[in-house]
Order: structure tokens, then sequence, then C-alpha cells
């Protein structure tokens, strides 16, 4: 472990993980073990267990003696990531929380590059990249990296953020308080919601480009069938708060717009049939868009969460 030049005045940083039947959780806790501490700064891991009952907690005291920060072991049944999310918020004693998935790894400049962002931007949000390390996906899932995750940027500006690679800052008056939607907490998009709401309050949220976390895509994720199920749940989720927004133009006029976007990227997924990398992209924005129609129009979410494998947002 190394230390940096000073950033932030912190006193503690504490760094969550809410995990649900994830054996990962070792690779991950083993990956913060390393991590590189901001100077004057102490670390602290909140582990946040999700399962009915407490299933990661033999693996977390195991891992005690070699890990050189604080753990603090959360049981928050169940199957609900929202629980989970607003435990790690509920027991963070810092003014500065990080969130990565219990099936990441980190590297180990990642604190450090979101603190200096944090620092140099005066984000109250500042988001990382995820990079996806594929196995045995096909040829036009690696070209095409659909698994990894990036901020999208609307009129120059992010708009909504993540929790797979985050750093908040809890004192901000945008986030003081706020917590993530137990409704949404089977279905997903609870940090979409999460993140916009903070955002319309105000927060100012950054891009730190080189806080890397790495993912690995297993099996079951390496199918069409999952991220045309991930990307319909997630247009469901940007239709939904576009319908709860005042001055949004109309609910008839938004599902006109989302209709007409999912039919363009229908006939561009025509149009490249021969080939795959943009014709699955232009088929994952149709169904996305087609969830917004879905989304604008109260049609509930689809729930994603609550099994060992789908559970990370």
């Amino acid at each position: 472990m190394s230390a940096t030049r000073p950033t932030l005045p912190f006193s503690c940083i504490d760094i969550a993980v809410c995990t649900f039947r994830r054996p990962e959780l070792e690779r991950t806790l083993r990956s913060l073990a390393n991590i590189d501490v901001p100077a004057d700064s102490s670390v602290r891991i909140i582990v946040a267990d999700n399962d009915v009952v407490p299933s990661a907690a033999g693996l977390v005291e195991n891992l005690r003696a070699e890990i050189p920060f604080g753990i603090d072991y959360i049981h928050c049944p169940a199957s609900n990531i929202s629980i989970a999310r607003n435990a790690c918020l509920d027991q963070s004693r810092g003014e500065f929380l990080a969130f990565i998935d219990d099936d990441e790894t980190a590297s180990p400049e990642w604190l450090v590059r979101l603190v200096e962002t944090m620092s140099e931007n005066g984000a109250d949000v500042v988001l990382g990249p995820v990079k996806a390390q594929y196995g045995t996906a096909p040829k036009w899932m690696r070209r095409a990296d659909l698994h990894s995750t990036r901020p999208v940027w609307v009129g120059g500006e992010i708009r909504t953020g993540y929790t797979c690679n985050v750093l908040l800052r809890l004192t901000a008056r945008p986030l003081a308080g706020r917590r993530f939607s137990l409704s949404l907490g089977r279905t997903g998009g609870e940090d979409t919601e999460f993140f916009s709401l903070a955002k319309h309050a105000g927060a100012r949220i950054a891009f730190a480009p080189t806080a890397w976390v790495h993912e690995p895509v297993t099996e079951s994720r390496a199918t069409f069938a999952w991220l045309a199920r991930r990307r319909y749940r997630m247009g469901q989720t940007h239709g939904r708060l576009l319908a709860d927004r005042p001055h949004n133009g109309g609910r008839v006029a938004q599902v006109g717009l989302a209709a007409a976007k999912s039919l363009f990227c229908a006939g561009a997924c025509i149009a490249t049939a021969f080939f795959p990398a943009q014709r699955y992209r232009y088929a994952l924005r149709a169904i996305m868009h087609a969830g917004a129609v879905s989304g604008l129009m109260g049609v509930r979410e689809i729930e994603q969460y609550g099994l060992p494998e789908t559970r990370t947002s």
C-alpha cells in the first residue's frame, strides 16, 4: 500500500460492498486490501449481506486478519438491494462513502483517483469506469464491449449515475439524508433514480476516467438475452423518471419520441445485419427505448434481483 499527496482533508473514507451469495466477494475484498490510500486518510470497509441468512459472515471473518482496514459486517435481509445500500448509508461514519460491487476488483489507484477528481472538481459524486473482463463470450460481444460501464453525457453533463464504482460526498446538500427506493430493490434502477434525483436537486457529478474497477463477465451474462433484459429494465426506469418529472413535454409526446427512437434503432439493426457488433448494439438500443415506452405508460419494472447471478446493478 502506498500514499499519495494530500487531496481532501479526510478522516475516514468508507467503502461499501453490498453482497448476495457471491463467492467472488473474496476477490473483491482482497483487491481492496491492496488499494492506495489518500494521504491523511483512513479507510474502513462496510459489507452489507442481503441474504436471508448471514451467508457472507464466515468469509468476512476469515479475511479480517489479511485486510489492513477495519471491516463492519451488517446482515440486512433480504433480497432487496436497496435495503443493503441504505444500510451502508446508515452505517457510514465518515463524510465520504464509495460503492463497489461484490464481483468487481479495484485497481490499486482506484480510490486515490476518485478522491483526486472530487478534490479538483468540487464534485458531490464521482463516477469511475467499470471494465468488463470477457471469458468465453462471443466475438461480437467482446468487440461491442456492452458489459463495461461508463457514464452517459447529455448536453455536456452527467445526469445520473451508478453504484458499481462511485464516491459520494454524503454531507453535500443534495445527498444529505437521501436513500435508495425500496420499491426498486428487486427490479433494479434504484441507483439511476437515486442519482437522477440528486442531480435534479443540484448535485455535481464528475467522472474519474482512470479510477478503474474490473468485472468478470460470467457465462450466464454472456448472452444477448441477459443484455436485452437488462437494457429493457434500464429503459423502463428512464421512462418512469421522465413521466415523474414536470415540464417534460407531455407524456404522449415522450411516448412518441421513445417509440420513434426504438423504430429507428430497429431499422438500423436491419441495415447493419452483416456487422454483428453494430447490429446487436442497435438491437439493444431498440429494446431499451421500447422499455422507455413501457415505463412512460406506467408498467412496473421487471424484477431482476434476488438471484445469485442477476443481482448486481
